[in-house]
């Protein structure tokens, strides 16, 4: 059977539809019965010897051409030879959001039925991803050596049950923290602020602890909050801004944030803390990045790693106006 190529389509005519759509769920019928398939799904028939030619080209000619992107159809085969039928969406034959490169139906379903299992987006590891463009959808990386990684986003609510209050406490202001000598036991035991230095005693707060815990009213110290975050500042820079803001965040929620430096991340948490006698494993990691950010898939890949090597999930908290989170997982369809 050889087909034609026509305003980026390729046409396959009405003898086609039963055949390629109506038993496999390749392409889109028109008006009239006719069927058209996108450049990728031709390549993958041509591949199979489903179909002799596409205007002459047979799959290598074609997939030389600037016709059909080869990560795409690395992916678009891969998820084939794992039973899966999916339609392009970048033609216009499924209502999606722009970013998406194929819709996958679950296994048994087909473009006729309305379940979607997965929206995909694909990109090489050389590409890059802004954060805003992801989130409701799988990104299928494909790597120099043609492999397939498989990377779940979501929109997670991040919350949780735990009391961020705790009575007055005074601090001194070091260099780099606060040092509470007399605090209150509710600050570390039941609140998990800071860290103690010994047993029992004195608490040594994170500059981004003791500003939340003076903006609260909490804690006193010389200068007040606007010292503590004026020194937070002159330590990191504007990033300290867009920690606190994500720190603040999650204290709100009822999620207690605390140092994520040996996990490469900015945060590890605890969404239910009522005693840190009971303290259970930390859920998260949370890299905290401005909401413009523009990911490399190489560096999603080793923060997703990571975390699922330590039993945690991996959330981005995006800082504009708010904080918007980001989860990523790796997936295997």
């Amino acid at each position: 059977m050889d087909l034609t190529l026509s305003g980026g389509l390729v046409r396959a005519g009405e003898r086609a539809r039963e055949r390629f759509y109506d038993s496999s769920g390749y392409g889109h019928v028109e008006n009239g019965g006719a069927l058209t398939l996108a450049p990728v799904e031709a390549a993958h028939l041509l591949y199979r010897g489903d179909i002799d030619s596409v205007d002459g080209m047979d799959v290598r000619a074609l997939l030389s051409s600037a016709v059909v992107s080869e990560v795409a159809f690395f992916v678009y085969k891969d998820l084939r030879d794992r039973g899966f039928y999916l339609t392009p969406a970048r033609e216009g034959w499924v209502d999606e959001p722009e970013g998406i490169d194929f819709v996958v139906y679950p296994r048994g379903n087909g473009p006729w039925d309305d379940t979607v299992e997965y929206r995909v987006r694909v990109v090489g590891e050389r590409d890059t991803v802004p954060a805003r463009e992801v989130g409701d959808c799988v990104l299928a990386v494909v790597d120099e050596e043609s492999e397939i990684t498989y990377l779940e986003t979501d929109r997670p609510a991040v919350e949780g049950t735990s009391d961020a209050s705790v009575p007055a406490v005074e601090g001194d202001l070091l260099a780099e923290r606060v040092l509470c000598w007399d605090p209150p036991t509710e600050l570390y035991e039941r609140a998990f602020y800071g860290q103690r230095l010994d047993d029992e005693g004195a608490v040594q707060l994170s500059l981004l602890e003791a500003t939340y815990l003076a903006r609260d009213g909490s804690l006193t110290v010389d200068g007040g909050a606007e010292a503590v975050l004026e020194r937070g500042r002159e330590v990191e820079g504007e990033r300290f801004d867009r920690r606190l803001t994500a720190y603040s965040t999650l204290r709100e929620r009822g999620v207690v944030p605390k140092t994520g430096f040996k996990f490469g991340s900015d945060f590890r948490t605890y969404a239910d803390v009522d005693s840190v006698e009971d303290l259970g494993h930390s859920e998260l990691l949370v890299r905290v990045l401005p909401a413009t950010h523009t990911f490399d898939p190489r560096d999603l890949a080793l923060d997703v790693r990571l975390a699922h090597g330590v039993r945690k999930r991996m959330v981005f908290a995006l800082v504009g106006d708010g904080v918007e989170w980001l989860s990523v997982a790796r997936l295997t369809p």
